[in-house]
């Protein structure tokens, strides 16, 4: 059963969220066979909806045999155990729906861990009171991860597993800036796909690389990050990266617990912000996306939103900031029409310069080759000077030393 609750101004919000919270269950297995939406200026402290609609589910549950309530909103500890001691049945909210389903997609270990410790952060201020629901074996929605390993037992114990795991965590983190740095010394070009759940940004991956990942419709069908490389018509190597889809009312657990993973959405230098163009509610998930990339500290870098499923019936008319193009991921022509975009926006800012390099410095020379157009050379005995096209974005990137030695004449 499905529990929804707002005011009576929200309720083509409440309809919206417990549609996707729908979707959520089905995605972790669940069957829904009754919804219930309860109208209040404010949710009760301590049951969210008010004790005689807390009666009516505890009825509707047993005359129904119905296993698990699932409550649109996040429940503190206090309305949870008040609620589990009342309902004869599991209770979750959308936040621990969440994390089950991220603890059943996470196929790596820094995936695992990283949910492990949401789950863990998130239970631990929920555990007094518990036995009941803690207390049960088997499987089912919200025994996944920690949840089997008995979290009631020892409070220091789940401290202990939560700076342990924050430990293993920071020396991922560790290892993925030093690729991170390793890519930038070889300037790489670094393009992410981000997006609201079910956008097709696998499918645009797929697509456009062949890198086979898995595609399902379904919210959250692919968790952990796979990047390939994608050639553009420039001749340019990019490497395009897929990360975790956003959600409205992502738990802030999940945030803080995929940061290490999402940093390479604020390391990138263009971001493809891929929009169900199909979707009535397509403008609401582009606001939770930008929300996220805010929050992340990612909201300076350069997007190219890409309206996706433009073969399906269009939803609302959209529009957004910046650049734009409406393609369908499956369509040859849109996704050759796309890369030639891509190379558009990553060139579009363009300095023209000149330096003038020691011809002893061999790989700065080089470099520079590397990153830019050379328009001119001249050779003297001991320096070569040369004007040249670049891009802004390698401008940037460039050490001081080397920034030091070039004119910029645009």
């Amino acid at each position: 059963m499905l529990v929804g609750c707002g005011s009576g101004r929200e309720t083509a919000a409440i309809h919206s969220s417990l549609t996707e919270l729908e979707r959520l269950a089905h995605t972790a297995g669940a069957t829904v066979v009754d919804t219930v939406i309860q109208h209040r200026d404010a949710p009760d402290p301590g049951w969210m909806i008010g004790r005689g609609k807390v009666e009516e589910l505890a009825q509707t549950v047993e005359e129904e045999r119905i296993d698990l309530i699932l409550f649109d909103r996040e429940l503190s500890p206090v309305q949870l155990v008040n609620l589990e001691r009342r309902i004869p049945c599991k209770v979750l909210d959308r936040t621990q729906l969440i994390l089950d389903i991220f603890a059943m997609r996470a196929r790596t270990k820094e995936g695992s861990l990283q949910v492990e410790l949401a789950q863990l952060e998130y239970s631990l201020p929920r555990l007094a009171g518990r036995g009941r629901e803690m207390s049960r074996l088997g499987g089912g929605i919200g025994t996944r991860g920690p949840g089997e390993k008995k979290l009631e037992t020892d409070r220091r114990h789940i401290r202990r597993r939560i700076r342990d795991l924050k430990r293993e965590l920071e020396g991922v983190r560790k290892h993925r800036r030093l690729h991170q740095h390793r890519r930038r010394k070889m300037d790489m070009i670094q393009v992410a796909l981000v997006g609201y759940t079910n956008a097709g940004k696998s499918t645009l991956l797929n697509r456009l690389t062949g890198a086979g990942v898995k595609e399902e419709d379904r919210l959250f069908a692919t968790l952990d990050p796979t990047s390939r490389f994608l050639d553009l018509p420039s001749g340019e190597k990019v490497l395009l990266t897929d990360t975790v889809g956003f959600i409205r009312n992502l738990p802030h657990h999940l945030v803080a617990a995929f940061r290490s993973t999402l940093e390479q959405v604020r390391e990138a230098d263009l971001l493809l912000h891929v929009v169900d163009g199909s979707h009535p509610e397509a403008m609401e998930q582009m606001k939770a996306v930008d929300q996220v990339l805010d929050d992340l500290g990612a909201g300076e870098v350069p997007v190219l939103t890409v309206f996706n499923k433009a073969d399906r019936e269009a939803g609302a008319i959209l529009s957004a900031e910046g650049e734009t193009i409406r393609i369908s991921a499956y369509d040859a022509d849109d996704r050759e029409r796309l890369k030639e975009k891509i190379d558009q926006v990553l060139n579009a800012v363009q300095i023209h310069g000149s330096a003038e390099i020691p011809v002893s410095r061999g790989e700065m020379i080089s470099n520079l080759y590397r990153a830019a157009e050379i328009v001119h050379t001249e050779v003297t005995d001991l320096t070569l000077k040369m004007e040249f096209r670049l891009p802004l974005r390698r401008y940037e990137r460039m050490s001081p030393e080397m920034k030091s030695l070039i004119r910029k004449d645009i």
